[in-house]
Formats: C-alpha cells, structure tokens, sequence
C-alpha cells in the first residue's frame, strides 16, 4: 500500500509520526443500534495515543430531522477548533471497525475545503492486533482556528440524485449489501421502503476491502467498479443507508484517482421515506 496523507495512511505511517506536533488523530468510530457498540464508552476505555473523539452525531446538521446530516460550516468550525483542530494539521481518522465511519468524516473534512486528512487503513482493529499502545486518557486540546471553504461539489441533494435517476447521469452507486439494494432485505431504520434509486447501482462497500478491514489495492478496486458497471470516466454520486458508507465508495474512488464524485447525504434515509420519489427492486 502507498501511503497518501489525503487518502489512507497505514498503521506503520501513523506509528512514525504519532509524536509530530502537527499530527492530529481523531477516534470517529459511530454504529448501527443493532451493532450494540457504545462508540464514545470504547474510546475512553482505550484510544490511539492523542486521539480526540469525533462523534458523528453530534456533529451534525441539528435541525434536519435526518440522521448525521452534514453540520453547518460554523458548527463544524466550532466543534473542530475546540477540539484543537485547525489549520496547519495534519489529520488521521479512524474506527473500530476498521474502515467504517472514519470515510465519512474524512468526507466531512474534504467538505470543509481541509485537504490534509487521511484514514487509518484498517483501523483500531489493525492498531491493536499489532500491538501498539492506547491510552485511556483523552489529550488536552487548545484552540486552533479553522479556514473552511465549502466544498458544494461534493455533495447532492434529494432534488439533484432525483435528476440524476431520471437522465441516468451522473451514475449513482449505492454502497448498501446487495439484499437491502433489491429490496429483499428489511431497512435498519423504521419507516423506509425497500429497494433502491432507479438506475442506481450496486457495490457493496464490504467489496471493497479485506478480509482484516483494510482497503483493497488501487487495480482490485477499479476491477470491483468496473464489474458493477461503473464507467470510471464518467461522475458518480455515492449513496448507502445514511450518508455515511458511501464515504468508502467515495475514497476508494479517490484512491484509484477518480476525482469527480459527489456523496448523496440524506441516502436512502431520505430517498426511501418520501413517498413521491420512485423506488425500484432487484438487480435492475
């Protein structure tokens, strides 16, 4: 793997520069009820030295009745500055799923205009099986002020995918499991419809990555894309449940240097509770 400080960084990259004074490490670990994980509990019992906790929820857009919709800029200047985090730093996100959350919040910085962020490939789970130290104590930060220049292109509206559907372009691609994407499959959420966006399609973001969690290489990535029928010439928009695994889709594309992606934030969250949107089922 070939470490990219605005992509993916590999748990040897960040143990050489854990001591930089510029390095921050943000714990951005978030899951399903279902998974019964308390996220912020497993950060203070044991973190990566330094690392903050980056909840994903609270950071959020509060007056959207969707979840973890994307914060407006001052919040997300705010939070991130009371954190210590801000201009000059270098970031690392990760979870403790290996490659789960951490992608939307890098998502979320590229959002900002931040460039300087990378996700841990393979995460905690890689930290830990390697034998690397955490700590239980969270770091004591001091303010540091943030530059944001929002970054409109990469995100898209119900209204914008909706147009996307109908002319079939930009491509939309779901990150979701394949059971959910045809409908065959219950929604974690109450409320939602099964199936998916016409015209979408599907590339499951486990597909995507190891068997211990890590991203796959840049030529098995555009093979899983490309099997999918993902012209990687042309823009995509990613979507999954909630906005937040179809941040993998959008760094894998990053990785293989596919730049011109956009992140469906409300995803089917939003898409499968409006009833005046179509939903299609199966493959097709």
């Amino acid at each position: 793997m070939t470490d990219d400080p605005k992509t993916l960084v590999s748990t040897e990259w960040l143990a050489k520069h854990l001591k930089d004074p510029d390095l921050r490490v943000l714990d951005c670990s978030w899951y399903l009820p279902a998974d019964g994980r308390d996220p912020k509990a497993e950060y203070n019992e044991a973190h990566i030295p330094g690392a903050r906790f980056f909840d994903i929820d609270d950071i959020s857009d509060g007056r959207s009745s969707l979840p973890h919709m994307a914060p407006p800029v001052e919040k997300f200047m705010s939070r991130l500055r009371a954190m210590g985090v801000g201009d000059g730093h270098q970031v690392v996100v990760y979870d403790g799923a290996g490659i789960l959350s951490a992608p939307r919040v890098w998502w979320l910085f590229k959002l900002m205009g931040q460039e300087n962020v990378a996700v841990l490939d393979g995460g905690l789970p890689k930290w830990l099986a390697e034998d690397r130290p955490t700590e239980d104590m969270p770091p004591i930060p001091r303010d540091r002020h943030m530059t944001v220049r929002f970054q409109n292109n990469l995100v898209r509206d119900v209204t914008q995918v909706a147009h996307a559907s109908k002319l079939g372009t930009p491509q939309i691609v779901d990150a979701r499991p394949a059971e959910r994407f045809r409908g065959e499959a219950p929604e974690p959420r109450e409320g939602l419809r099964a199936g998916h966006i016409p015209k979408s399609r599907n590339v499951p973001f486990a597909t995507l990555l190891n068997d211990d969690q890590t991203l796959k290489p840049v030529d098995e990535i555009r093979a899983v894309f490309e099997a999918a029928g993902i012209d990687l010439d042309e823009p995509v928009v990613t979507s999954c449940g909630s906005g937040v695994t179809a941040a993998i889709l959008a760094l894998a594309l990053e990785r293989i240097g596919h730049d011109d992606w956009s992140l469906y934030d409300g995803s089917w969250s939003e898409w499968g509770m409006f009833p005046t949107v179509p939903v299609a089922t199966g493959d097709a």
